[in-house]
């Protein structure tokens, strides 16, 4: 365990990070179990708009630095690819 007072503050502050970042990688991975199920639904509105929210939250999870951008636009890509397949399946 650190001693200095320095050292202290930055494992402090080190946790809160974890915290933070944990909560916003868990809410994002959240989003896409919910889009996943709605794929399956083949709803169509209903999938567009939980596309639009999913991509947000994945590019929110990037810009702060948690992913990385160049994984926040595979994910995004890949999912915009999947709901791409099912519109155009049932058109």
């Amino acid at each position: 365990m650190a001693t200095h007072k320095s050292a202290v503050k930055r494992h402090r502050q080190s946790k809160e990070r974890q915290k933070r970042n944990k909560s916003s990688k868990s809410r994002m991975k959240t989003a896409v179990k919910s889009l996943l199920g709605k794929i399956e639904t083949r709803e169509k509105e209903q999938i567009q708009k939980t596309l639009s929210q999913t991509t947000a939250i994945i590019s929110k999870t990037a810009s702060k630095g948690i992913i990385k951008k160049n994984t926040a636009a595979r994910k995004i890509s890949r999912l915009a690819k999947k709901v791409n397949a099912v519109v155009q399946a049932d058109a």
